[in-house]
């Protein structure tokens, strides 16, 4: 069977049966506006499934009970990957020259980093690289490095630590050959990252509509950047809640250029754009 995806084959019930499954589920809004590339993104699902059309693949969901099994393909589908090295290097930035200084100052033998949405894994390999150069550089504390996303697909990228060379232009030079490793087959243009960094993330899934996450709660820095925009309101402040009880007295929570806090009611305080600290104890 072929999938047909004209917007005239899904009817308004099962896009409002999928918009409101998804959100749910993910915290995803998913408007009128999305309809068409929802469709689009359910292509491979169609085709893997055998169904004709998006009609029929909500049929299997609701009525045939495949909810169950097809929940997380349908979530791996509908979520947006877009992720760079180095992106928005000012919280790199500001890694560097504020908090690690001040982990240092105060003693610590470890510093906590949770990248809470981390797609692909570049966030998590920027972070780690920033904090390997530190700690390389000033004898500084050692560090650890939780990286969780809600996506299977991504994870399963991103704990193999290999990228398209083009991805990693923005990795510095000095950088890049410290910590980047040329594919064996030259024809292949991808470079890896090097085994010591790998070993210092450990991946795992987590949904960030989830009422408790899988997380210790003595993080130094969160980064949960560029995922906010696509909740509502309310639930924007549920996981800033969420993600504050996680962090460590003085920690600091990252989030994206386009993202804040503004109306919830949470321990920490604003110390620059997008960037906020718990209390010290």
């Amino acid at each position: 069977m072929s999938a047909t995806l004209s917007i005239d084959s899904f009817s308004d019930h099962n896009f409002n049966q999928l918009a409101a499954l998804i959100q749910s589920y993910s915290g995803i809004k998913m408007p009128p506006a999305k309809r068409t590339m929802l469709a689009t993104r359910l292509r491979p699902r169609l085709t893997a499934l055998g169904l004709d059309d998006v009609d029929a693949y909500c049929g299997y969901l609701f009525e045939a009970g495949g909810l169950t099994q097809e929940l997380i393909h349908l979530v791996n589908a509908v979520t947006t990957n877009k992720t760079d090295f180095f992106r928005e290097p000012v919280h790199f930035e500001f890694l560097r020259d504020h908090i690690l200084p001040t982990c240092m100052a105060a003693g610590q033998r470890e510093v906590k980093l949770w990248s809470a949405a981390a797609s692909i894994g570049a966030e998590a390999y920027t972070a780690a690289m920033v904090l390997e150069e530190f700690r390389r550089a000033n004898r500084g504390p050692d560090y650890s490095i939780l990286a969780t996303d809600i996506s299977t697909e991504v994870l399963e990228l991103a704990v193999k630590g290999q990228y398209a060379s083009a991805m990693l232009d923005p990795v510095p030079s000095a950088l890049r050959g410290r910590y980047l490793l040329q594919a064996r087959d030259p024809k292949r243009d991808q470079l890896r990252i090097i085994p010591q960094l790998r070993a210092k993330i450990a991946w795992g899934r987590v949904n960030l509509m989830d009422e408790h996450y899988q997380a210790g709660r003595d993080m130094d820095v969160i980064f949960c950047r560029n995922i906010l925009i696509y909740f509502d309101r309310p639930t924007q402040h549920k996981v800033l809640a969420r993600l504050c009880r996680h962090l460590a007295p003085g920690g600091y929570l990252i989030l994206g250029h386009s993202e804040s806090g503004a109306g919830a009611d949470l321990p920490v305080v604003q110390v620059q754009n997008t960037i906020f600290q718990q209390a010290a104890r």
